[in-house]
């Protein structure tokens, strides 16, 4: 469903609301000049959601079609943790999963960006394996879906997996189907795992990390929010960009990285109806601002 960006197009935008029906979210994020979208396809925080209708996923792929939206990513549901050691919420997230993956799959979306899950008290090293088995489950059962399964990065709050960049090697290591997997860098996130992006010297020693431990060629879509906690707090707070912790600067040299050029950049900043245009405007504006 990715239309082809031009040369230079940038590709930015946020997760939009789906109020109203899926095809608002493109429409939304068009209205506001995203040329990439992130939204949920079902209720996040709920285990049911109705199927899609032939209706729904027809006027979904004619609002991405008709407004030339160029990259649209999907996010699975919050209540979904794939590590988990209690063997009836890991069945149920399995099916989740799986319903986000058919959903995807219809609607067109290529890219499906999940989180590590949490090992909750059953310790990191057992978390990672459950996780693995539980991610090849759902790849044993779809074999053929045309969706990548995006790792984001996490900052690491209570028990969750995924905060660091050698836990989310080594689950792609492990995988039987790698090949289905990508990866989602969150700025928040990383920044509050203890991965300084501040400086340019740590923004550029960050990223060498992450390319000599996960692989720059993993990363498929990144998303973009400032932090309101400090450095290494481990706790997941977003902020609006330029005005938390991590500062204009590392998202200036995020929207200049020519090798970041083609990875499609989601914001997820707070008071999204109000804000989600200014800190659009912000990256744009910082996209051409001289270094």
């Amino acid at each position: 469903m990715e239309n082809s960006p031009g040369e230079n197009q940038l590709l930015v935008g946020a997760h939009m609301s789906t109020e109203g029906g899926l095809f608002r979210a493109v429409e939304r994020g068009a209205q506001i000049g995203c040329t990439a979208i992130q939204l949920f396809t079902r209720n996040p925080s709920q285990w049911f959601s109705p199927p899609l209708s032939e209706k729904d996923v027809a006027e979904f792929r004619g609002a991405v079609s008709r407004t030339k939206m160029a990259s649209v990513v999907a996010h699975d549901s919050y209540l979904i943790n794939l590590a988990s050691p209690d063997a009836p919420l890991r069945k149920r997230s399995i099916s989740a999963m799986l319903d986000e993956l058919d959903r995807a799959s219809a609607l067109g979306i290529p890219l499906l960006v999940t989180h590590l899950g949490a090992h909750t008290g059953q310790g990191e090293e057992n978390g990672l394996q459950t996780l693995v088995d539980s991610l090849d489950e759902v790849i044993d059962a779809r074999p053929d879906a045309p969706v990548s399964v995006c790792l984001e990065t996490t900052a690491g709050q209570g028990t969750s997996l995924g905060w660091a960049f050698e836990q989310i090697a080594w689950v792609l290591s492990k995988l039987s189907a790698p090949g289905r997997f990508r990866t989602c860098f969150d700025t928040c996130h990383v920044f509050a795992a203890g991965y300084d992006l501040v400086t340019r010297d740590a923004y550029e020693k960050t990223w060498r990390e992450f390319d000599n431990v996960v692989g720059i060629g993993y990363l498929a879509v990144m998303h973009l929010n400032d932090a309101k906690k400090e450095l290494g707090s481990r706790v997941d707070r977003h902020a609006h960009i330029g005005k938390g912790e991590i500062g204009e600067g590392a998202f200036r040299r995020i929207m200049q990285d020519p090798e970041l050029g083609g990875i499609p950049k989601i914001l997820e900043t707070p008071e999204s109806e109000t804000m989600h245009a200014i800190n659009l405007s912000v990256l744009r504006e910082l996209a051409a601002r001289s270094s």
